[in-house]
């Protein structure tokens, strides 16, 4: 039989007293170990989640970046800027700068 090895990484977590009691209850309720008990909650629960990435760079899914062609414009400025090609950079710091910037527009 063939033994598999997983490959784990030990983190120390801060519960309040009140959860552990509860936790420990439930885990000599099952015969467990606290630790093992806990374990099993949270790999359980990370294998039901299912991770999905987005090639969306906005953190709230604005569906101006699912066009490709703002995309495209977007690869290309980033593209420019990273190679040292663009001439001018817009710096606002401030509401009244950003109001003079789309007022100048």
């Amino acid at each position: 039989m063939a033994t598999i090895a997983i490959e784990k990484k030990r983190k120390n977590i801060d519960l309040s007293v009140d959860t552990l009691k509860k936790l420990s209850i439930m885990a000599a309720s099952q015969g467990k170990s606290l630790k093992a008990f806990i374990e099993n909650i949270l790999e359980t629960k990370a294998n039901s989640l299912s991770v999905e990435v987005s090639s969306n760079p906005s953190p709230s899914g604005d569906p101006w970046f699912d066009d490709p062609e703002n995309m495209a414009e977007v690869e290309k400025r980033v593209k420019a800027y990273k190679e040292g090609k663009v001439k001018t950079t817009v710096v606002l710091q401030s509401t009244e700068d950003i109001t003079n910037f789309i007022n100048s527009l």
